[in-house]
């Protein structure tokens, strides 16, 4: 009787489905994809990303559940027997391919002000039609040391040099920027800073210490050049009067200390109120931007080893090679002010642009990718917000998506 039991279990074994989630050019919705599979880990099933396999696609144990939401959600499946998964591996073990298991979803954090609304951040606009849970903090959670309880953060639209956001010429006598200007001065005083780009800059060494400490950090836009900035010029007054009623320290340019930053060396600081733009890592420069138009803008991902470099490979999972470009007050980043160890991920082969980076802080890591929305070429204060169920196989939302599960990634070990 045990060895029937026995044979039938063999058998129910071998004919147990898996479902599979394609990633590739018929994927119906790509972004809703990446929810399911962080809904599934929800579930405590583990997924299976098959890196470079089919645009990236997901693997699990299957129940009705999973196909249930799948149909709710208008998302493409397969289901897909023993013999079908063990010449998937098969496929994956003799190419540019790998399996990571992915265990545990990732808490989420999007650092970002309480006035903002969530259409001013491409992060949150994916997370949400993605319906991936996350949660919000501002510099007062990150002086209370909430930052530890995330695995993930992603830094908002943000300034962290203290001149917000370097829209002085056009807004500074708008209402939003006066009232974010006094928000911004009460914070700072209410956290034991006389300046807001003092305050700024105790928080970007904050999250500095979270990456080093073992965290994701996930920036786009100003968040990115801006951090590096604060993180250079500590100590060091680097913005006009007209910010902090105060002179910009002698010789600033000379006392930089670029040992400090995360990606971004060499650097000069445009501290020029009525210029739009921060530095000269920003290419094209905000104040002076090249307009190709959308039709002529786009940048290539590069082909990392799937088995050797797994972590870029993930990041840059995707349907397509070439991704179209998106604006933003920086859009991108120039390739000689990069420092020498940050792998590049993407960029523009016909100008000095880097759009996509990756790279190791401690224990920890970083990613950032330029531009504002990458479906909305040239974002403007005030447009309405992107409707991604226009834009569900967007190839530049999949990479924002990418990062939010590469924290519950770990390498399958393979059977000898």
């Amino acid at each position: 009787m045990k060895q029937f039991i026995y044979i039938i279990s063999f058998i129910h074994i071998l004919l147990g489905q898996k479902i599979l989630i394609p990633m590739d050019i018929g994927q119906r919705d790509h972004l809703k994809a990446y929810g399911l599979a962080f809904w599934i880990l929800e579930s405590n099933t583990n997924v299976e990303w098959l890196l470079n396999y089919r645009g990236g696609s997901f693997l699990a144990d299957t129940n009705s559940d999973i196909e249930k939401e799948c149909r709710i959600r208008g998302i493409n499946y397969e289901l897909i027997n023993a013999a079908e998964v063990m010449s998937i591996y098969g496929e994956i073990e003799q190419n540019n391919m790998d399996v990571i298991l992915l265990e545990k979803p990732p808490k989420i954090a999007i650092y970002s002000p309480p006035s903002k609304q969530p259409w001013d951040d491409a992060v949150t606009l994916a997370l949400t039609y993605a319906e991936v849970p996350y949660e919000t903090l501002w510099d007062d959670e990150v002086f209370q040391g909430k930052l530890e309880d995330y695995d993930w953060l992603h830094l908002h639209h943000e300034d962290f040099t203290g001149q917000y956001g370097k829209f002085y010429r056009n807004y500074h006598s708008a209402p939003w920027y006066i009232q974010q200007k006094k928000e911004f001065e009460a914070m700072a005083a209410r956290n034991g800073f006389a300046t807001v780009h003092e305050e700024k800059k105790a928080v970007a060494r904050m999250i500095k210490s979270y990456v080093g400490q073992g965290g994701f950090l996930f920036a786009m836009c100003s968040a990115t050049d801006s951090y590096d900035i604060a993180l250079a010029s500590e100590g060091i007054d680097v913005v006009h009067p007209v910010f902090d009623g105060t002179p910009i320290e002698p010789d600033f340019q000379k006392k930089l200390d670029f040992s400090k930053t995360f990606a971004f060396t060499d650097f000069t600081l445009i501290t020029d109120p009525m210029v739009y733009e921060f530095s000269d890592i920003d290419y094209p420069p905000s104040n002076n931007p090249v307009l190709r138009g959308a039709e002529a803008d786009y940048f290539t991902l590069f082909e990392f080893s799937a088995k050797y470099d797994p972590v870029p490979t993930m990041l840059t999972q995707n349907h397509v090679p070439v991704v179209k470009g998106f604006m933003g007050q920086t859009t991108g980043f120039r390739r000689d002010r990069i420092k020498n160890h940050v792998v590049i991920m993407g960029e523009d082969l016909t100008t000095p642009q880097v759009k996509y980076l990756h790279g190791n802080f401690g224990k920890g890591s970083f990613t950032f990718l330029g531009g504002h929305d990458p479906e909305d070429y040239q974002h403007f204060v005030g447009d309405p917000p992107t409707d991604l169920s226009l834009h569900r196989n967007s190839p530049g939302y999949r990479l924002i998506l990418n990062n939010i599960l590469f924290p519950a990634a770990r390498k399958k070990e393979r059977k000898t």
